[in-house]
């Protein structure tokens, strides 16, 4: 008998029947305020094993779990789902700027791309959820930094920071142009092409 055919423990059914009355996704010490007492992880566990190649599944993101719809049936769902508003190119430069050098101030934003950014860019990017602040910097004016949060995993599916792609994933995805390539390996993985201002 596998793991997905053995029938739950208490403990498992608890974390199963919160994370799936969850808004939003969990890290082991919320879902223990609810379960109580009891092997978390070991009940995390199982319930991957257990809803391993389902229609929805158990994920890791970052150090938050949830549920969610397995990746080949998103498609199935996209119908009901109201257009999201393109993010701007100012936006999506920003977003990436924050993701690989978080924390960071919006001087170093703006010394990154080379232009200033409008106050709503970074509206925007916190009204969706995936960015935030992150305290200030200690130091003269103690500036505002900016992080990304649990949400920007999840929305783009990484379980880490660490999974973000690297200088040589976007040579390999053409997302380079020789401008980019030409400006060596120095800028850490992000595309900035002559920016304009921001709209």
């Amino acid at each position: 008998m596998n793991r997905s055919d053995e029938e739950p423990d208490d403990v498992e059914r608890a974390v199963e029947a919160v994370l799936f009355a969850a808004a939003e996704p969990l890290t082991i010490d919320a879902i223990r305020a609810h379960v109580g007492e009891g092997d978390i992880r070991a009940a995390l566990g199982g319930l991957a094993a257990r809803y391993a190649g389902r229609g929805i599944e158990l994920v890791r993101r970052g150090d938050r779990w949830q549920f969610q719809t397995a990746g080949d049936l998103a498609h199935l769902l996209r119908r009901d789902r109201e257009e999201a508003r393109k993010l701007s190119r100012a936006g999506t430069e920003t977003l990436a700027i924050i993701a690989y050098h978080e924390p960071v101030t919006r001087a170093e934003i703006e010394a990154i791309r080379g232009v200033q950014i409008s106050k709503g860019t970074l509206d925007v990017l916190m009204e969706a959820g995936w960015v935030r602040p992150a305290g200030r910097r200690e130091v003269p004016g103690r500036p505002l930094t900016y992080a990304t949060t649990p949400g920007f995993l999840v929305h783009f599916g990484l379980d880490s920071r660490r999974d973000l792609p690297g200088i040589d994933d976007l040579r390999a995805a053409g997302l380079l142009d020789p401008v980019d390539l030409a400006m060596g390996d120095d800028d850490a993985g992000l595309v900035v092409e002559n920016p304009t201002e921001d709209a």
